[in-house]
C-alpha cells in the first residue's frame, strides 16, 4: 500500500461563486458528499486522515535562526486561492486508486448541485526523507527548479 496526500486549496473550480452566496441546502449538500466519501474511505481502511485547516488570515509565519527567539509574523500571504484548505491522507494499492479518490473529491457538488470541479492535487507520500546529500539532490531534482 502506497500513501497520497490529497490537497485541496480555496480554488473555486469551474463555479466561481462564493460559497457564503449559497443556500443552506447547497451547502449540506456539499458537506454530506464529503461526509459520505471519508464514510466510505474509512469503511474500506483506505483513509488515514482528514484535515481542514483555519483560513490563511489565522497562519502564522515563523522564521527562526535557531539562536534567539523566532520571528512570527502575520504575511505576507499569497494569493488565497492557493492556501492548502484541507487534506486527505489515502493508503491505497495505487496512484490510480489515489486519483479516482481526488476524483470524487473535486466532484463535490456547489451551487446548484453541479461537480465544483475543485482542482485537487494528489502527491505521493515519501516514506522516508533524503539522508544524504546524494539523496537529497535526487529528492530536488523532481522538485523542478532551483532550490
Amino acid at each position: 500500500m502506497t500513501r497520497y496526500l490529497l490537497a485541496v486549496d480555496f480554488q473555486a473550480g469551474v463555479d466561481e461563486t462564493p460559497m457564503s452566496q449559497w443556500s443552506p441546502e447547497e451547502i449540506a449538500a456539499h458537506l454530506d458528499h464529503y461526509r459520505v466519501l471519508n464514510e466510505e474511505l474509512v469503511a474500506s481502511g483506505e483513509l488515514v486522515e482528514a484535515t481542514i485547516l483555519t483560513g490563511p488570515d489565522l497562519a502564522k509565519i515563523v522564521t527562526s535562526d535557531g539562536l534567539r527567539a523566532p520571528v512570527v509574523t502575520d504575511g505576507p500571504f499569497q494569493e488565497f486561492k492557493e492556501w492548502v484548505a484541507g487534506y486527505q491522507i489515502v493508503d491505497v494499492e495505487s496512484e490510480e486508486r489515489a486519483i479516482e479518490i481526488a476524483a470524487r473529491v473535486s466532484a463535490v457538488p456547489g451551487q446548484g448541485g453541479r461537480a465544483t470541479q475543485q482542482p485537487v492535487q494528489v502527491r505521493q507520500v515519501m516514506d522516508e526523507g533524503p539522508s544524504g546529500v546524494d539523496e537529497m539532490r535526487a529528492f530536488l531534482d523532481t522538485a523542478g527548479g532551483d532550490r
